[in-house]
């Protein structure tokens, strides 16, 4: 998904001056989501590929590649079909793979439901590499930020919210947008800060952190603290 972040920002500045918060949220609510998927799923991308690379086998590749082209061509259906029929019978890695880009299609189809069951699933499943498992768990979070509360986004993502965890950036940004969205400005500004604050926080989800505090406080919804 791609925006310009200067008329965006202009944008947001403009509503801010009406002070309608909630008002903001329903118009780019889901543009914020968008984006902050990308920054998962281009962590995650590479060392998906790698696991998928190195487990290669046989006619799987080519089985893959082309329910990936059904995907790519907007036959959501039959793609789906083709992801069931490896997961049920793939070798190596795909069934996963194929069971994780099924769910995204779910998701763009509008069955989040089913989407949100699988991902959450995929990031139980302790056979599988803690960076695909951790990946599945933050889109499952993603997804919930529209449909679930803010303990259901923080039963997967809190965990990877720590300082030594690699998807921190991303856990605390959708801990943040869930508990934005709920109406917990106090949560969400600790949430936002906390990205802030992290010098290694990737400079497009600081940035977007950093608007949110910009709208809380304007909001006078959760004062700074004073110390």
């Amino acid at each position: 998904m791609a925006f310009n972040d200067d008329s965006f920002i202009r944008e947001v500045n403009e509503e801010l001056r009406s002070d309608q918060l909630r008002f903001i949220w329903r118009r780019f609510g889901k543009l914020i989501i968008g984006a902050a998927v990308l920054v998962v799923l281009g962590t995650a991308a590479y060392s998906g590929y790698r696991y998928w690379a190195g487990n290669q086998a046989g006619s799987g590749g080519d089985q893959f590649i082309a329910a990936l082209t059904l995907a790519d061509q907007n036959k959501t259906d039959e793609a789906l079909a083709a992801f069931a029929a490896i997961e049920k019978s793939g070798p190596g890695s795909y069934p996963v793979l194929a069971r994780l880009r099924a769910a995204t299609l779910q998701a763009q189809k509008g069955d989040k439901a089913a989407a949100i069951a699988t991902f959450s699933a995929v990031g139980k499943q302790t056979d599988l590499p803690v960076v695909i498992r951790n990946a599945a768990r933050l889109r499952a979070a993603y997804l919930l930020v529209d449909t679930g509360t803010y303990d259901q986004v923080a039963a997967e993502a809190q965990e990877l919210a720590v300082p030594a965890d690699a998807f921190r950036h991303s856990a605390r940004d959708v801990l943040g947008l869930a508990a934005y969205k709920a109406g917990d400005f106090a949560k969400a500004r600790q949430w936002f800060q906390a990205i802030v604050d992290d010098p290694q926080s990737p400079r497009n989800v600081a940035n977007r952190a950093q608007m949110l505090l910009d709208l809380i406080t304007a909001s006078g919804k959760a004062p700074v603290a004073k110390g």
